[in-house]
């Protein structure tokens, strides 16, 4: 691990792994509260780091005081969230393999608490190093494998971090301009302070400079689509559906924002664009045939209680209040608590 100022967190970090590892390795590139005393009390090995801006460089660092033959990685942020003991063991005799967890990410959107789930290379052999000045991506061609390991994370729940992070991605981008990882990347950020005209401009550039083959592709259209959403800029999305469709047909949060982009086209011109009105309930019924899915990095709920909820809405407010309140139901089944008030809202009339 790498830390800063992490006293808050650290300790349900080491608590969810001393079980399971030999050694733990803290790197700390300035902590000036009890981050450091906590990591030392769980017998960690602490070393320090002059930060140069590079969290690449950082984990390198710590991967060298490493002794083990095998390392899993997490940010102080981060915590195990389920018995995987076996699985890491399996992966390790396995060898000649890198592991990928599933991180589920908690964060706000415009409905109140929401979570994602992604897939990132975070156990491996030791010998394996990072680059990338940040958001750095471990360089390998042993084969990433799915690893039954749930890690927790919530350091961007009511936090950001783009003063620090937007600069150094802009570094990377400056270096390498039409790298498309970094204005994927960066987008994210500017999305997080509601910059949308920026987060809009580089998601332009990065899914223009895709190759399809990237691990984060998928996502890039998504957001690119959002992107549209949120800076007005639609022009392009009729285009952008048309052409990954086929590509991304079994991905839920693509229908997910299909849908809400067609919304958001017909509002702007209704006349022009009334006869896509059918769409929007087709994107959401293919978001549930669809279900969740462990196929990509996917926001919980598109592929069941949003998808429903966003189902109950279109029927709400074409006029159609019982079948409204139906899916509201289903939805609210979930616990999510839109749809929920939806229904008191819709049967107190």
């Amino acid at each position: 691990m790498i830390v800063k100022n992490e006293e808050a967190v650290i300790k349900r970090c080491l608590d969810s792994v001393k079980g399971m590892v030999d050694e733990i390795v803290i790197v700390d590139t300035g902590s000036t509260d009890q981050t450091i005393e906590i990591a030392r009390a769980y017998g960690a090995s602490i070393h320090h780091y002059t930060w140069n801006h590079h969290f690449g460089d950082a984990r390198n660092y710590a991967l060298q005081h490493s002794t083990g033959d095998w390392n899993l990685v997490l940010d102080a942020d981060e915590y195990i969230a389920n018995d995987c003991t076996k699985a890491i063991r399996e992966l390790m005799e396995r060898g000649n393999c890198i592991g990928r967890v599933k991180r589920i990410d908690k964060f706000k959107d415009k409905e109140g608490v929401a979570y994602a789930q992604c897939y990132i290379s975070r156990l491996f052999p030791a010998g394996v190093r990072y680059e990338g000045r940040i958001h750095e991506q471990v360089v390998s061609d042993l084969p990433r494998v799915r690893l039954g390991v749930e890690v927790g994370h919530d350091g961007y729940y009511e936090a950001s971090r783009s003063d620090r992070n937007i600069p150094l991605l802009q570094m990377e981008i400056d270096a390498q301009q039409n790298n498309p990882y970094y204005h994927y990347q960066i987008a994210k950020e500017y999305n997080g302070i509601e910059n949308f005209e920026q987060a809009h401009f580089h998601l332009k550039k990065a899914y223009n400079g895709l190759t399809k083959k990237e691990m984060y592709y998928s996502n890039t259209v998504v957001d690119y689509l959002y992107a549209m959403i949120s800076s007005k800029q639609l022009d392009e999305g009729l285009a952008v559906i048309q052409s990954e469709a086929a590509r991304l047909h079994d991905f839920p949060d693509f229908h997910f924002v299909s849908g809400q982009y067609y919304l958001e086209l017909i509002l702007s011109d209704t006349a022009k664009y009334v006869h896509l009105l059918p769409r929007i309930e087709q994107s959401y019924l293919k978001c549930l045939e669809l279900g969740e899915t462990d196929r990509y990095d996917s926001v919980i709920g598109t592929g069941s209680f949003s998808a429903l909820h966003n189902l109950g809405v279109y029927h709400e407010v074409t006029g159609n209040t019982q079948q409204a309140v139906a899916y509201y139901r289903e939805a609210a089944s979930y616990g999510y608590a839109p749809s929920e008030r939806r229904i008191a809202a819709l049967t107190n009339m």
